[in-house]
This record gives structure tokens, sequence and C-alpha cells, in this order.
């Protein structure tokens, strides 16, 4: 009798198989990006198992990576370093940025993909909303409201910086509402679990449509 975790790897290697099949892709993104603030490299697998390394320098973007990958189902490794002796903003801006350019590079021309993701997940108290569209047409509707301004040393004005980024550069359209919510930290990690979620539904492939763009225009 096979055991929980072989049926987990034995069902991840047939949907891989499967998206390799319909596809002929392998969902797999390295991005590097250097400037004068940081220096930052991104390996992404859309069709991955959650396993995450983040070492960024910035404790709780890490905390919250893992999360998008734990969640999301992505195998996601990040290095950065940046001039966090000044403060996280560029490190933190710069993450978000790299990672979006992973994102679109991963899903190349979006063929077969759902496309639409959304995803409402409670912390204890929170509760966020979440709803994205890779659409190819960046927008941002940003709706939390967070009460404290640092999660420990964490400046959570950053945290829609980094989705800023992300949008900009992975060209989605993504609408995050706060439904509930006094605590920050529970705040935030509930809205990257949500993403989390929603890039799961939203990448992966729909075997009705696996040639063909999810677009009636035919381009995304």
């Amino acid at each position: 009798m096979q055991t929980s975790d072989a049926l987990t790897e034995s069902r991840h290697e047939r949907l891989t198989n499967l998206t390799q099949n319909l596809t002929g892709l392998n969902r797999v993104a390295t991005v590097s990006r250097t400037t004068g603030e940081t220096d930052v490299q991104v390996t992404l697998n859309l069709d991955g198992t959650g396993q995450c390394t983040a070492k960024t320098g910035v404790p709780f973007l890490d905390h919250m990576l893992h999360q998008i990958a734990s969640h999301g189902l992505l195998d996601l490794d990040v290095r950065a370093t940046g001039d966090i002796e000044i403060d996280d903003h560029h490190t933190n801006e710069d993450v978000g940025i790299t990672l979006g350019m992973a994102l679109a590079k991963a899903l190349g021309d979006r063929k077969g993909i759902v496309r639409f993701g959304h995803f409402v997940a409670p912390l204890d108290e929170a509760l966020i909303q979440v709803a994205l569209d890779f659409s190819g047409r960046p927008y941002l509707s940003y709706g939390l409201e967070i009460p404290t301004q640092r999660v420990g040393t964490y400046d959570t004005q950053l945290v829609r910086e980094f989705f800023v980024a992300i949008v900009n550069h992975a060209q989605m359209t993504l609408h995050i509402r706060q439904l509930d919510g006094i605590n920050s930290h529970h705040i935030i990690e509930a809205t990257f679990k949500a993403l989390a979620r929603s890039l799961r539904m939203a990448v992966e492939i729909d075997p009705r449509r696996a040639h063909t763009i999810p677009s009636s225009k035919g381009v995304l």
C-alpha cells in the first residue's frame, strides 16, 4: 500500500506529465536583476510541490515568500542582496519585480492556462479576498488597511509596493479586499496565502484549452 507521501508524489508526477504533454513546456524560469541598489535572482517552477528557499535579508519578506510557494505549490528560490542598511524598500520592491518577471517568463504565451484565480483566506480574525487575471494588463486594486506601521522590523507600507511590482512585471490584474482583520501580521499573511491559492488556480492547465490562448481575442 502506498503511503500518503507516495500518493501525493505520484499525483504530482501525473499532473506535471500532463502539463508537459499538453503544452510541450517545462514551466520553469530563472531571472536575474542587478541594479546599483540590489542584486536579485529568482528561480520559479510553476508545477512544483511548494519547496522554497528565500534569502533576501528581509526576514518577514522571506516568511511571505514561503507562503506563496507552500500554498501556491510553486517551487521558489529567491536570493537577494541589497542596501538594507538604508531600509528594506529597494530589496522588497526588486524582489517583487524579479518574481513578476519570472512568472511572466514561466507562463510564456499563456496557452492553456485557466487564467483567472480567486480565493478567500482566513487567518484567525483576518479574512482576505484575492482575485486575479493573467490578462496582460497590469492593474492593482489594493484594499488593505493595516493598523500598524511595522510587523517586527518590516515596514507595512512595503506590502503595497511588493504587489505593485509583481503586477506590473507579471502583467496581471490583481484585486485585494480586506473583509475583516485587526492584527497586522494576520492581515498580511492571509493576503499572501490568498494570493498563492489564486496563483495556483490561475496557472493550472485546462485540458480543454491546452493549446489555445484563454482569450476571445486570441492573445494576452
